[in-house]
């Protein structure tokens, strides 16, 4: 069996984040960066990331405060924040020996999130 090789997890510092989705991260008690976002729904999602151990976690609610997806992985070796005209995405890529994949997340006009993993 291969060893995993550790690969740096890249993210945006702070003004990047903001200057692309018009939001600051904030930390939690571990030092992780997160964000909470909105939409124009009224439903919430907790977008969290953490570089040294390369975790990111996603924390879904509709306007009801109802659960639509807790999500946690680790592995991620790059994150980036884009802004269109009226959309902006998160896009979270991971590495491992085994597999490799994209997550992107929508975060307006409305959110939702689209994962890939696949297996060489």
């Amino acid at each position: 069996m291969k060893a995993d090789v550790y690969r740096e997890f890249l993210t945006p510092d702070d003004e990047e984040v903001y200057e692309s989705i018009g939001e600051w991260p904030d930390s939690d008690e571990s030092g992780a960066r997160v964000l909470t976002l909105h939409d124009d729904s009224g439903q919430s999602l907790i977008f969290a990331y953490d570089a040294l151990p390369r975790s990111v976690r996603i924390h879904w609610v509709n306007d009801q405060g109802i659960e639509i997806l807790d999500f946690f992985r680790e592995s991620a070796t790059r994150l980036s924040f884009t802004s269109g005209q009226s959309t902006k995405h998160i896009s979270v890529e991971f590495s491992t020996v085994e597999c490799t994949g994209t997550m992107e997340i929508q975060v307006t006009p409305h959110l939702s999130v689209r994962d890939r993993l696949l297996f060489p």
